[in-house]
């Protein structure tokens, strides 16, 4: 992509964060003209069956990584456009499941994307991961998006929810925005234009980040920007202070 510096790699290699649960660093993506660098979480089930979250662009290398893993079974579209490069994982891995957040359907349909899909999360677990990972939707009318729970590692999986871009890996254009929008390392955060649409479905949304709160995660990941690698309950807090009081 031109004019986006080199500071997030995409180096597509499996980085541990704990144990059975991965992330990969990918390309960069364009939202209505604006970059985003990509990021995948892999889980490893109990039953040795793999989980990808967000799956980001694929290549044969990073194919064949993932399935030293374990069998890859189950693809995760987690909110309204995170959905992008599931199609080409499909044909990787055809005999996948897909689990798509609410929207994803219709947003795919709209743009004319030859998405399949199995099922639509909920706020119930699906039975392939209830006993090791807990989920809960966000949802404003708007911006629809479920977060995750690895319960093993205490790990929280969100996507957009939160949003923290290190300035100085990104574009110079883009960093009066990402200050306007909230959404600046360290103190990154919902963003706003984000935020406003839960204006009306504020009790929801602090319903949500209590339930996230009472998992004690002790770690989130994003899909964009640093991720949050401890005292993950205090940064919970400080992101969603305005939805708390």
């Amino acid at each position: 992509m031109n004019n986006v510096p080199t500071g997030y790699e995409p180096l597509y290699r499996l980085k541990v964060v704990a144990p059975n649960l991965w992330i990969v660093d990918g390309g960069w993506i364009k939202f209505y003209g604006f970059p985003f660098p990509t990021r995948m979480t892999i889980v490893r089930l109990s039953s040795g069956d793999v989980w990808v979250h967000s799956p980001i662009r694929i290549n044969h290398e990073l194919a064949m990584s993932i399935s030293s893993l374990g069998p890859v079974r189950y693809l995760i579209a987690p909110n309204w456009i995170h959905y992008a490069w599931v199609p080409e994982w499909q044909i990787f891995f055809p005999d996948a499941l897909t689990f798509v957040s609410p929207g994803v359907v219709e947003r795919a349909a709209s743009r004319k994307v030859a998405l399949r899909f199995d099922a639509q999360l909920t706020n119930e677990p699906a039975l392939q991961w209830d006993n090791e990972i807990d989920q809960k939707i966000a949802d404003s009318g708007y911006h629809r998006e479920v977060g995750f729970f690895h319960k093993p590692s205490h790990t929280l999986i969100i996507s957009d929810l939160i949003e923290n871009f290190e300035k100085h890996k990104m574009p110079w254009w883009t960093r009066p925005l990402l200050k306007i929008g909230g959404v600046c390392a360290p103190n990154g955060g919902m963003p706003r234009d984000m935020a406003a649409t839960f204006r009306r479905r504020r009790k929801h949304l602090s319903s949500l980040v209590r339930e996230m709160i009472a998992w004690e995660p002790e770690r989130i990941i994003l899909a964009h920007g640093k991720w949050i690698e401890c005292d993950g309950v205090n940064e919970l807090k400080r992101a969603f202070h305005k939805f708390l009081t």
